[in-house]
């Protein structure tokens, strides 16, 4: 049975149904509420009924203030919108919690974090396995409590990890990484095999955890946003955005309608360098050299497109708390929208010649398929959610900057395969140059930006932007007027690493690249 269409007055009155109390929200067009920690598998069970589940969950230390750790929780559909928010207390005696790892494929994630980062237990959770930190990090270093003190005795004994084993008659083990043979950042891949089909893998990460989010709390303000730009380098503006819209949303700064125009601009740029160069890279792990060559040569252009508007390549510097760079839109958007529309007229010709090349469509159909019970089970998000069925865009669904004046039209195929993964990106770079097209022909005048205010200590905010891969969540606790006291990033890639997987499954090995390049996604959004 379906479940019931989810409304905010559904979501309200479950919540107080549950015994929760309503508080102001931090999050647009969301219910907020405070529960107890008892309460929140029974309220998660009510929320699922209506069509919503842990999107979100981040944990953050506020002994020092109220003496206990708090918990916040994002429960919405696939499309983000209706949300209900909630806050719940965890007493530092216990330093536990109810876990729904058994009800939510994306909450057992978050929880084994937190485990991790925070030290606290969600009871009942099936795999506490570590996932953030390594195994040779000390058992009681729990590097995000706020009276954590730095250690140095870290000594990698080379104490194996506890990777599932396949057994069985000809099955044997493959382990790529973390090494790689290019300049591809860390991760392991241990393949368990049937000659060379692939009947299971397991992937291990964290090889890059850098302790992005605790930097966030001792870096002076001002260089907080070059910080969220470079928590993955091709994703500059999507990162950005998102931790300056939380900084707008906790302060209520209002952005000037010239400013979110470019923010789309500046948004969509990225997009489309990041799908010229993914299609390309498919096309050249078929074999077939003429797609990934001129694919790279119009990457090329975007880039150097990126510059003469920016100054800067991969967009870095452009968006800024309270708007946009002052020197961004020096170059008319009407020359902008021009030059995209060139470049994605010839990109699009070079994909019909690729795909009219049996050899490289045999290649993508039905290779790495993601069916779509599996990618909903599994909470898919994004581009790889969109290729499996899920019609879910925050840019339409939940719209920030000046997407809500623009209608957004989000491709959505069921085949789940590489080339599913290749059309949604060949069609969002069509939607891309219209999107521009339409933010160059309304250009409003005006300031591109202005002052961000004094932030209240205990204030807190969202941010949520549809980046190129995702959805990308920035939640934002203020310390002070110019101070943070918690950060919590969520890349796209921390949802999807695992459906490659299943993708991968009944596979030959020499197929792995091509679905690991189709769903392209960050080690370094995913270290955190």
């Amino acid at each position: 049975m379906p479940p019931a269409p989810s409304t905010s007055e559904s979501f309200e009155r479950a919540a107080l149904e549950a015994g929760a109390t309503l508080v102001t929200p931090s999050l647009p067009g969301a219910i907020a509420c405070r529960l107890s920690s008892a309460g929140i598998p029974a309220f998660a069970d009510r929320l699922a009924e209506l069509g919503a589940h842990c999107q979100f969950l981040a944990a953050t230390d506020t002994r020092s203030d109220y003496g206990d750790f708090t918990l916040v929780y994002v429960f919405a559909p696939a499309r983000l919108r209706p949300a209900v928010v909630v806050r719940v207390s965890v007493p530092a005696s216990t330093a536990s919690f109810p876990s729904l790892a058994t009800r939510s494929f994306a909450a057992s994630r978050f929880e084994r974090e937190i485990h991790d980062l925070l030290g606290l237990v969600p009871l009942g959770h099936p795999d506490l396995r570590r996932l953030a930190l390594h195994q040779f990090w000390p058992a009681d270093y729990h590097p995000l409590r706020r009276d954590v003190t730095a250690r140095t005795d870290f000594v990698d004994a080379g104490e194996a990890f506890p990777f599932r084993r396949v057994e069985g008659e000809g099955i044997y083990e493959i382990t790529v990484g973390p090494v790689h043979a290019g300049i591809i950042e860390p991760g392991h891949f241990r393949f368990s095999v049937e000659g060379e089909t692939i009947v299971n893998l397991e992937t291990r990460l964290g090889f890059v955890h850098k302790g992005t989010e605790k930097l966030f709390e001792t870096l002076p303000f001002e260089r907080t946003p070059a910080l969220a730009e470079r928590v993955s380098g091709d994703t500059a503006v999507g990162h950005a955005l998102a931790y300056c819209q939380a900084l707008e949303a906790l302060t209520g700064c209002a952005v000037p309608a010239r400013g979110a125009w470019l923010r789309v601009v500046l948004l969509e740029l990225e997009r489309l360098y990041n799908h010229v160069g993914d299609v390309g890279m498919i096309i050249n792990d078929t074999g077939f050299a003429f797609g990934h060559a001129h694919c790279f040569r119009l990457r090329e252009e975007l880039l150097r497109l990126n510059a003469r508007l920016t100054t800067h390549r991969l967009l870095r510097g452009a968006v800024v708390p309270g708007g946009v760079a002052e020197a961004v839109g020096a170059p008319a958007l009407k020359d902008v929208a021009k030059t995209v529309e060139r470049l994605v007229t010839e990109f699009v010709e070079i994909v019909g010649v690729c795909l009219a090349n049996t050899t490289v469509l045999e290649r993508l159909q039905g290779t790495g398929r993601l069916t779509t019970p599996i990618a909903r089970g599994m909470q898919v998000v994004g581009l790889v959610g969109r290729a499996s069925g899920i019609d879910a865009d925050a840019r339409r669904d939940a719209p920030f900057a000046a997407y809500a004046e623009l209608e957004v039209r989000a491709p959505v195929y069921a085949e789940g395969d590489v080339w599913a993964r290749t059309m949604v990106r060949l069609d969002e770079a069509r939607e891309a140059t219209r999107l521009i097209r339409a933010a160059a022909d309304r250009d409003p005048a005006g300031p591109t930006r202005v002052p961000l205010p004094a932030m209240t200590a205990g204030a807190q905010g969202f941010g949520l932007v549809e980046a190129w891969r995702g959805p990308v969540w920035h939640w934002v606790l203020a310390d002070g007027p110019a101070s943070l006291r918690r950060v919590k990033i969520v890349d796209p890639s921390f949802r999807n690493w695992p459906a490659l997987e299943y993708a991968v499954l009944k596979n030959i090995v020499p197929d792995f690249p091509l679905c690991n390049k189709s769903f392209n996604l960050s080690y370094s959004g995913n270290d955190l």
